[in-house]
């Protein structure tokens, strides 16, 4: 890769900007503000962007490693990081027919704005493809009332994705997704944000009121862009966030060793070998991402890339992915625990996994991999593997 593209420039905000600041955004439960300046002057909340409109048009590897270096040194950039690039993606990949979504991705490309989403809802037990709103529309515009589980980082994004369905009379299952600019919505925050990791994503409850034109709402349905866009870019890059998070708590269990071989020259402390067994499964995880990560990015080379991405086949590697990294993970952080000991336990010590371990936890929660493991069943019984 090139000296300075949109990986090296997240490594450099990741070492000089979010590590520095990990630790403050944890403890308080804050957003990671200074990071989010950092991407911003770097350009990179325009990394998904076509070329075409001013946008570094990333890969989804360069997306992902991306990602993963930003986790490594703070979990909740990382992952706040992932989520809004899934928001750039499905307006980049669903809305581009349309004069309107060009112009906003051109100015998300000069301002370097922000995107939440808003798919969860009170009411619909954690289904995302389903909604209880509705689009009520008033002549050219629309107004959106939703009253939502979790807004992660809501408060201090620009924009909002929002799913609902396509108006009044729409069954639950008939979505869209639409665009509410700053300026033309309230949130009400509904719920707490006190949480045991990934704290910095800042993700209570709030209530949606908002207006706007009707040229906001994205082409089709939120149902091909969930299969097309959203559930891949979700749980790929979800992944490599908890890579990302697993290879930071590797890396503090391998200097705990090596501090530890220091002391005793020319012997391999035990612990070097549990380092060894630990290292085996950091490399299945790291190829299992990038593998996705390769095939998605060799499928969109196609013509008939997007019809691809409908397929069963597809969706159970989506499926698989996201429950095995999201397994994967905390229990590396677990095994350089393990490795490291009570330095690894004591949250002030320069071999603490402590931040790690709670935030690889909420790894298996998002989107309870028990629901996906129930999809999954559901899909082999109909899927003969090629």
């Amino acid at each position: 890769m090139k000296g300075d593209d949109v990986v090296s420039r997240a490594r450099r905000v990741a070492g000089e900007v979010a590590s520095r600041f990990a630790g403050d955004v944890d403890a308080k439960a804050r957003f990671p503000s200074e990071t989010f300046e950092a991407l911003k002057k770097e350009r990179l909340l325009s990394a998904s962007v076509p070329k075409e409109l001013g946008g570094a048009g990333a890969s989804m590897r360069e997306l992902t490693e991306m990602c993963t270096v930003l986790a490594q040194s703070c979990a909740a950039s990382g992952m706040v990081l992932a989520m809004h690039h899934i928001q750039v993606a499905c307006i980049a990949r669903h809305g581009l027919s349309e004069p309107y979504f060009r112009r906003y991705l051109q100015e998300l490309v000069e301002k370097q704005l922000l995107i939440a989403s808003i798919t969860s809802e009170v009411g619909v037990w954690g289904d995302t493809r389903s909604s209880i709103c509705a689009l009520q529309r008033t002549g050219d515009g629309f107004r959106l009332d939703k009253d939502a589980t979790t807004v992660s980082y809501g408060a201090h994004a620009d924009d909002l994705l929002v799913t609902c369905r396509r108006n009044e009379e729409a069954p639950p299952s008939d979505q869209v997704l639409v665009l509410v600019r700053q300026g033309d919505y309230t949130l009400t925050q509904t719920t707490t944000w006190d949480t045991l990791g990934m704290r910095g994503t800042c993700s209570p409850g709030f209530k949606l009121t908002s207006r706007g034109g009707i040229d906001q709402v994205v082409p089709g349905s939120f149902a091909d862009a969930s299969a097309q866009t959203m559930v891949s870019y979700s749980h790929i890059l979800w992944a490599g966030v908890w890579s990302g998070i697993a290879s930071e708590a590797f890396g503090r269990a391998s200097a705990y060793v090596r501090s530890e071989a220091r002391k005793t020259p020319g012997t391999v402390p035990q612990a070097a070998h549990r380092l060894a067994e630990v290292a085996v499964h950091l490399q299945e995880m790291r190829n299992n991402v990038l593998g996705q990560c390769t095939e998605f990015d060799d499928i969109m080379a196609r013509p008939d890339g997007m019809e691809r991405l409908l397929t069963i086949g597809w969706a159970l590697k989506m499926n698989n992915i996201k429950v095995a990294a999201s397994e994967m993970a905390p229990r590396i952080v677990h095994d350089a625990l393990q490795i490291v000991g009570i330095g690894g336990y004591k949250n002030d010590g320069k071999f603490s996994v402590g931040r790690n371990y709670r935030d690889s936890l909420s790894a298996a929660l998002m989107i309870s991999n028990e629901r996906i493991f129930a999809k999954t069943a559901s899909m082999l019984l109909v899927h003969k593997d090629d």
